[in-house]
């Protein structure tokens, strides 16, 4: 395994001990919360190892990458949308959850022969998602040239949609977890996968060095211009929507049924659980909450938001992200 991985993962599980001794015992319980989802929790190490030891990248894979709650589950419809256009009366996802068409690289890797169907059935291009930080990504994603997609929400968002899951997937022995107590973990760097900036920091730099292989997309251009965004990642995944699929509405059709409302709306997605980690089971209904942006204007205080945006403006001083949230102004990333 690559020494620098091997730092990381220690420095990670180092952080969950930190911090468990320096929050209130209160809190404890819900940073194991935190990190039993979290690569600091025992069966995500073990699938990010696998990951790091096993995985090996082909130059025609795909992957989406997301923090958790960045718009993961909609962005995994879209892109399997896009890649493989079918029917849309008789269209997979709507039999199939959105984490079913593209299974997470850690989770997966675990099972080796889920892994190698999986392989075998999507050939010749295999779609992942993931949300390992870049840093920790094999060696062979990026020497093998696959194509990574990142997903970038607003942070404060983010935030909100994270506290919100956390609500409704916590043990029902579980005391509440005011939103103030879980703003301050969040503050602190406590979350999934690490704190936020550095995850978002990590796939950002990669994508001004390597731009015809990392894409870093707005989550709200694709709520706000979908059509511009969807034409846009076909083609950085040099799958081109033709001439006579753009006249015939096919964008249109994928931005109708992968739209937040109807996705959210279908059957499969109300009932139904995702298995990941073999150990961790969710009910789908709690993927698909409302994927509003600006929602965090009914859950902050004033004071709140303002001291999120400091620490963002600190976080992301010298990078152009700076200008896409504190600037209004139509985002670079929505341009096809």
């Amino acid at each position: 395994m690559n020494i620098v991985m091997k730092m990381n993962t220690r420095k990670m599980i180092k952080m969950t001990v930190i911090c468990s001794q320096a929050f209130p015992k209160k809190m404890v319980g819900w940073l194991n919360i935190f990190t039993n989802t979290s690569p600091f929790g025992p069966a995500a190490i073990k699938g990010i190892k696998r990951v790091q030891e096993c995985f090996n990248a082909q130059p025609t894979d795909i992957f989406l990458a997301t923090f958790p709650k960045a718009g993961t589950t909609w962005f995994k419809a879209l892109i399997f949308s896009g890649m493989n256009l079918f029917n849309f009366s008789s269209h997979p996802l709507l039999a199939k959850g959105p984490h079913d068409c593209i299974p997470f690289v850690e989770s997966i890797i675990q099972d080796e022969t889920s892994y190698r169907d999986y392989r075998i059935s999507c050939l010749p291009c295999c779609l992942f998602a993931t949300h390992i930080p870049y840093s920790l990504l094999p060696a062979s994603v990026m020497s093998s040239g696959c194509k990574i997609v990142y997903i970038f929400r607003e942070t404060k968002d983010v935030f909100v949609s994270t506290w919100h899951y956390m609500i409704k997937v916590k043990p029902n022995e579980m005391p509440s977890f005011p939103i103030e107590d879980a703003f301050d973990l969040f503050c602190k760097g406590v979350s999934h996968y690490g704190p936020f900036w550095d995850h978002v920091l990590g796939y950002w730099k990669a994508s001004m060095e390597i731009l015809d292989k990392v894409l870093f997309l707005m989550y709200e251009d694709m709520k706000k211009y979908p059509i511009v965004c969807l034409t846009k990642l076909a083609k950085f995944l040099d799958k081109p929507f033709t001439s006579e699929e753009e006249r015939e509405g096919v964008v249109q059709e994928i931005a109708r049924l992968c739209g937040f409302e109807s996705l959210s709306s279908l059957k499969v997605n109300q009932t139904g659980v995702m298995h990941h980690f073999n150990s961790i089971v969710v009910e789908n209904r709690h993927f698909l909450r409302k994927g509003q942006v600006g929602d965090w204007k009914n859950n902050l205080t004033l004071e709140m938001a303002q001291q999120w945006d400091e620490i963002t403006r600190q976080k992301f001083a010298g990078t152009s992200l700076i200008e896409t949230l504190f600037v209004d102004t139509i985002p670079s990333t929505a341009k096809a």
